[in-house]
C-alpha cells in the first residue's frame, strides 16, 4: 500500500494542510513543536483508530473549533481508497470510506495498516507492563480488527465488575474473612454473572496475545541475531496472569475461575479485579537477562528495533501488503550501523515517513532515497 496525499484540517496546529507523498520515504524536518509527530498521528489514527499521545478526541481538535477531519488517499492493491476521519471536541466521531460513512467505527479497520516506532518505544523494554500489553493490542487490532471489539467488551465487563467489587453493603454481612468493619462482600449472584463474562471475553484476549505473541517472537528473535551480529540471543515470552498451559478455551476459561475463586478475598479487600489479561506481562530477555533492569541503552535500542521489523514483517505476512512504517525522531538516534540494518529491511518496500529535527545524522544513503519536507508552524513546504 503507498499513501498518496493526507489532508488535515483543523486538526492539532494544522489549519488546512495537504500534504503529497511521492517517494518510497519521506523526511520530515523542522524544530520541535512544529506540526511533525503530528502528520504521524494523523496516519496512527487512520490504521489503529487510536493515538498514542492522547485517549481524548477533543485534544486532537485545534483550539476554537468543534471539530477536525483527517482524510487520506491510499493506493491499495486492488485500487484506490479514499479515508475520511471527524473528530470531534463533544460527541461521537465518524468515519467513511470512498465517501461512505461507516455505521460501526470497528468496519474502519484493515484500510490502512502502520507501524509506528518513536523514542516513546523504548519504554516497551523499560516501562512498566502496561506498555508492553499496548504494544501487543495495538499490533493485533492490524492484524485482526474484530480483536478492537473483543478488547471493548473485555474493558466493559471489567469496569462494571470493579464497580461491584467497590460497592459497599451493610456492616451487619462482613465479608468472609474480612477484618471487622471492612468493606463487605458484593451480591455473589451479581458477581458470578460478571465473572463468566470476564473469563469468557478474557479466554478470547489471552488466545489472540498468546498466538501474535508466538508468531512475532521468533521474527523478532530472528531480526535481533541480524542486528547484533549473532552476539546476542533475545527471547521473547507471553507471561498470562491466567496459566495458559495450551491453546483450549474452556481449559483457559475454567482457570481464569479458578483463579478468580482463589483471589475472591482480595478482590474484596482491595475493590478491583486481579484476575485476568488486563494483567498480563510480556518477558524479554536477551543472552537470558532480563532486558528491563539489565539491559544497556544499546541493547534496548536493538530490541525495540527487532520487534518493530518483526512487526512490519507479521502485518505483511497476514494482509498481504507492506504496512507504512513511521519513524517519529528516532533514527537520528540509532548509530549507524542500526541505521543500515533498517534500510537495508524496509529498502522502497515499505513506504516510510520519517521526523527529524536535523538531517545530520542521517546515513547518505537515506537522503539519496527520500524527498524532504520543511515542517514550521502546522506549515508543510518542499
Amino acid at each position: 500500500m503507498f499513501l498518496k496525499s493526507l489532508h488535515l484540517r483543523q486538526f492539532r496546529n494544522y489549519r488546512d494542510q495537504v500534504v503529497k507523498f511521492v517517494a518510497p520515504k519521506t523526511i520530515l524536518v523542522g524544530d520541535n513543536a512544529q506540526g511533525k509527530s503530528n502528520l504521524l498521528e494523523a496516519v496512527e489514527l487512520l490504521a489503529t483508530l487510536q493515538s498514542h499521545r492522547t485517549s481524548r478526541d477533543r485534544d486532537l481538535v485545534q483550539d476554537g473549533t468543534a471539530e477536525s477531519r483527517i482524510m487520506a488517499t491510499l493506493e491499495h492493491a486492488m485500487g484506490t481508497v479514499d479515508l475520511a476521519m471527524t473528530l470531534r471536541s463533544s460527541g461521537r466521531r465518524s468515519v467513511a470510506v470512498n465517501g461512505q460513512t461507516l455505521r460501526r467505527q470497528l468496519d474502519f479497520l484493515g484500510t490502512l495498516s502502520a507501524v509506528e516506532f518513536s523514542s516513546l518505544d523504548l519504554e516497551l523494554v523499560r516501562g512498566g507492563p502496561g506498555y508492553r500489553r499496548a504494544w501487543i493490542d495495538t499490533l493485533l487490532v492490524q492484524l485482526e480488527p474484530v480483536y478492537a471489539h473483543i478488547l471493548q467488551q473485555y474493558g466493559l465487563v471489567l469496569r462494571q465488575r470493579n464497580a461491584l467489587l467497590k460497592q459497599r453493603y451493610s456492616k451487619s454481612t462482613p465479608a468472609i474473612g474480612a477484618p471487622h468493619g471492612q468493606t463487605n462482600a458484593p451480591d455473589p449472584m451479581q458477581l458470578a454473572a460478571w465473572d463468566a463474562q470476564l473469563a469468557a471475553l478474557g479466554t478470547r484476549v489471552i488466545r489472540r496475545r498468546a498466538r501474535a505473541i508466538n508468531r512475532i517472537a521468533s521474527l523478532a528473535e530472528f531480526w535481533h541475531r541480524e542486528i547484533s551480529n549473532s552476539s546476542e540471543t533475545l527471547v521473547v515470552q507471553y507471561l498470562p496472569n491466567v496459566p495458559l498451559e495450551q491453546d483450549d478455551p474452556a481449559q483457559i476459561q475454567q482457570a481464569f475461575l479458578s483463579k478468580i475463586q482463589q483471589r475472591a478475598i482480595a478482590e474484596q479487600m482491595q475493590g478491583t479485579t486481579l484476575v485476568g489479561p488486563h494483567r498480563d506481562e510480556i518477558g524479554f530477555t536477551i543472552n537470558q537477562t532480563p532486558a528491563r533492569q539489565y539491559g544497556s541503552q544499546g541493547q534496548q535500542r536493538t530490541l525495540v528495533l527487532a520487534l518493530k521489523l518483526a512487526e512490519l514483517k507479521l502485518i505483511e505476512a497476514v494482509i498481504g501488503e507492506p504496512p507504512l512504517l513511521l519513524l517519529d525522531d528516532v533514527l537520528a538516534e540509532l548509530d549507524p550501523k542500526r541505521q543500515r540494518k533498517l534500510l537495508e529491511t524496509i529498502q522502497d518496500r515499505f513506504q516510510t515517513l520519517i521526523t527529524t529535527t536535523h538531517l545530520d545524522s542521517f546515513d547518505a544513503q537515506w537522503l539519496r532515497s527520500s524527498h524532504v519536507l520543511q515542517v514550521q508552524e502546522g506549515r508543510v513546504e518542499g
